[in-house]
């Protein structure tokens, strides 16, 4: 028996069909806004602050692994439900988010852990999701687009070690935008050029001091399509740092759109 631990994205759907394909015995702690899973008769819908009735769900079906999945936005603590256990560990969530969301990922985990609950991969079923190196479209980087790159890798490694984001705009060696907390498509809608078109490149890279477990950098067809509005001539992530969503179909689109995919 696994616990799933839902936010939004498209990201949870794949890896809950994977389960049921292969018949593991699941259940799964709903977090996303919508309740995307309520259907489930194995779903839970629970607030992030009852971390009491969470660890319970757990225990009680014998949970000792559980894996996270899917965007969860920071949450309001003064509205948060708490459960007794939820009041007893909350300070320690409030202190890591004032570093930032992997901070409050990993005070998470920590807490599982004490509760005897192993938190596993986000990729442990799904390892087709990422690409190894290479570059997987027809068109490649070329001098200027490298250039760009090593410019948003740089300014990524140098933000403050728990710094909530994990993507960058460059283009012309110029550092066009840094995502901030309203996520990757504010970051590309903020980034559009009339005057270039087909240039810079958007780079997304895990958290400093980022759990590589969770919360990886989330590519999908959405993010080809918008980079393309934008004006951005390719993405590029790490090797196996990154969850990529539809494969083909961003392959297909980068190459029609004369676009590169490039993992290093």
């Amino acid at each position: 028996m696994i616990g799933l631990i839902f936010g939004d994205t498209d990201f949870p759907n794949k890896i809950l069909k994977t389960i049921r394909n292969k018949k593991i015995r699941y259940l799964i702690i709903d977090l996303s806004k919508s309740k995307k899973f309520k259907k489930d008769s194995k779903s839970f819908s629970v607030s992030i602050g009852q971390f009491g009735k969470i660890i319970n769900i757990l225990k009680e079906n014998s949970c000792k692994k559980v894996l996270f999945a899917g965007k969860v936005n920071k949450p309001n603590f003064s509205k948060l439900k708490l459960d007794f256990k939820g009041i007893y560990y909350i300070p320690r969530i409030i202190k890591a988010s004032k570093l930032g969301d992997a901070a409050i990922l990993k005070e998470i985990i920590n807490i599982l852990v004490q509760n005897k609950i192993k938190t596993e991969n986000s990729l442990k079923f799904n390892p087709e999701l990422t690409f190894k190196k290479g570059n997987y479209s027809k068109i490649k980087p070329n001098k200027i687009d490298q250039l760009d790159i090593k410019k948003a890798v740089k300014t990524l490694n140098n933000l403050k070690q728990y710094n909530y984001s994990q993507g960058v705009v460059v283009r012309n060696k110029k550092v066009v935008s840094i995502e901030g907390k309203n996520g990757t498509k504010k970051l590309l809608e903020k980034s559009k050029s009339k005057k270039f078109r087909n240039h810079g490149v958007l780079v997304k890279l895990p958290k400093k001091k980022q759990d590589l477990r969770v919360d990886l950098p989330t590519i999908g067809l959405k993010t080809l399509q918008q980079c393309k509005i934008a004006g951005l001539k390719g993405i590029f992530v790490k090797s196996k740092r990154h969850v990529f969503l539809d494969k083909n179909k961003c392959i297909s689109f980068a190459n029609k759109n004369k676009m590169f995919i490039s993992v290093k």
